[in-house]
This record gives C-alpha cells, sequence and structure tokens, in this order.
C-alpha cells in the first residue's frame, strides 16, 4: 500500500538525508562542546556526552529509522519536532502530503 506519491517519496528521500546530516552536525556539535569544557571533570563530561548520546540516539531512531511509505508522515513530523526541516523546504512536498504531518 502507498501511503505517499512517488514524487513525494522521492522528495522525502531527499530531505530526509538532508535532515539526518543536520542532525549529526548537530550531536557533533553538541558533543564537542561537552568535550571541550575545561570547567566540569573528565568523568563529569564522559557521563555528560553518554546521556546527550543516549538521548540524541532515540530521537534519531524516531526519525530515521523506519524508512517506509507508510511510515513518512510520522517520520517527518518528528524531524520538524526536531527542527531539522525549514519550512522552505517543506513547500517542496505536495499540499496533501503537508495536510497529513500538519500537528
Amino acid at each position: 500500500m502507498r501511503d505517499i506519491s512517488e514524487a513525494d517519496w522521492k522528495t522525502f528521500k531527499r530531505l530526509r538525508e538532508r535532515a539526518l546530516e543536520r542532525f549529526s552536525q548537530r550531536i557533533l556539535d553538541e558533543s564537542q562542546s561537552i568535550c571541550s569544557d575545561p570547567s566540569t571533570s573528565a568523568h563529569a563530561r564522559y557521563v555528560q556526552l553518554y546521556q546527550l548520546l543516549q538521548q540524541r540516539d532515540r530521537e534519531l531512531a524516531s526519525a530515521f529509522d523506519d524508512l517506509r511509505r507508510s511510515t513518512a508522515a510520522l517520520c517527518f513530523r518528528q524531524m520538524r519536532h526536531l527542527g531539522l526541516v525549514t519550512d522552505e523546504e517543506l513547500t517542496e512536498l505536495s499540499p496533501q502530503f503537508q495536510a497529513r504531518i500538519e500537528w
């Protein structure tokens, strides 16, 4: 069963790759900030980093791990919730798909 048009599916996959790159960079930036903080001990930084990576891994899974047509709208909603897709990019999708992902 196709829950998304072919054109939207292609656009979704392209936007998904951009969002994944943004999310990955965000995680790397956050990790670098934690690791380079001289005001906390090495162990405290390790704990912060570990907790951050656990949280981000859960977010990553909810937005990116289930690449199917039937889950595209749900995944896209999560990408939007995480601030990984711009309003301009959203307009690249059909009005029908946009209506499915509105909160």
